[in-house]
């Protein structure tokens, strides 16, 4: 499947993401899609997508058919198959009904040793499956306090964009989430978001070129709710949200998406 820039060029729609990480059983997923659907099903302006755990996949897919919600895993392997034992693929995802998958986020970087070389894999192997990968890049907070910023930012988008051609990245999707700012009720002000954000459109122009970076949507990630959704997302260079503990409670994720 090939998505062409066309679909985001000419305005990137807002995509609003819930990682659950791991939380809630099948029944209670079923629960949240279906005290969601109601609330969010006359909202088109933004395209939403939920990300629960693997074993929570088939019920949320099932629960989510016939709606405009999307479905997305919160990890993969990079092969297609294999003696890779707790693993599952993009193919795998794909055949399940899932359309999008995160990768790389900090806390797979901080707790499972995933790096920027292990994302540029995953990446690839998720764009040739189909998916809609929403890589994720950002600083730790010594790294914000020594001005290093937009050196990580460069580094980490420079390898995990490395060998992906300009024509496979139209489903792309970028989140900046600063490491300092995830789960600890700090966020980045909307400046400091869209001046990374900046950054991070630079380095896709580099690696793919004007138009596929123009069309590339990234997203915010660290403590978004709804008390500064709105802010966040009225920066131009915001493109949606990556949201995490906000999104356990379909209350509180409609009211991020109604933003």
């Amino acid at each position: 499947m090939q998505i062409r820039f066309e679909t985001f060029l000419t305005m990137r729609k807002k995509l609003i993401v819930a990682n659950w990480k791991m939380h809630k059983m099948p029944e209670q997923a079923r629960h949240f899609v279906h005290d969601l659907l109601p609330i969010v099903k006359d909202h088109h302006r933004d395209e939403i997508v939920l990300c629960p755990t693997f074993i929570c996949l088939p019920a949320v897919i099932a629960a989510l058919s016939g709606s405009h919600i999307g479905t997305g895993s919160q990890d993969m392997h990079w092969e297609k198959e294999g003696a890779y034992t707790g693993e599952i693929s993009a193919h795998m995802l794909r055949g399940l009904g899932c359309s999008h998958v995160i990768i790389g986020h900090s806390e797979r970087r901080q707790y499972f040793g995933e790096t920027d070389d292990t994302v540029n894999r995953k990446l690839k192997s998720a764009l040739a499956a189909g998916l809609q990968p929403i890589v994720c890049v950002g600083e730790v907070l010594a790294e914000r306090e020594a001005g290093l910023t937009e050196q990580v930012l460069r580094q980490q988008c420079t390898v995990c964009f490395r060998g992906i051609a300009s024509i496979e990245t139209a489903p792309l999707v970028v989140a900046y989430e600063p490491v300092w700012a995830i789960g600890t009720g700090k966020t980045a002000t909307p400046k400091m978001a869209a001046d990374a954000h900046r950054v991070i459109r630079i380095e896709a122009t580099r690696a793919f070129g004007d138009e596929a970076a123009q069309a590339l949507r990234i997203l915010y990630g660290g403590s978004v709710k709804p008390e500064n959704a709105n802010a966040l997302m009225s920066e131009t260079e915001i493109d949606g949200a990556l949201v995490g503990g906000a999104s356990l409670d379909p209350k509180s994720f409609a009211a991020i998406v109604r933003w």
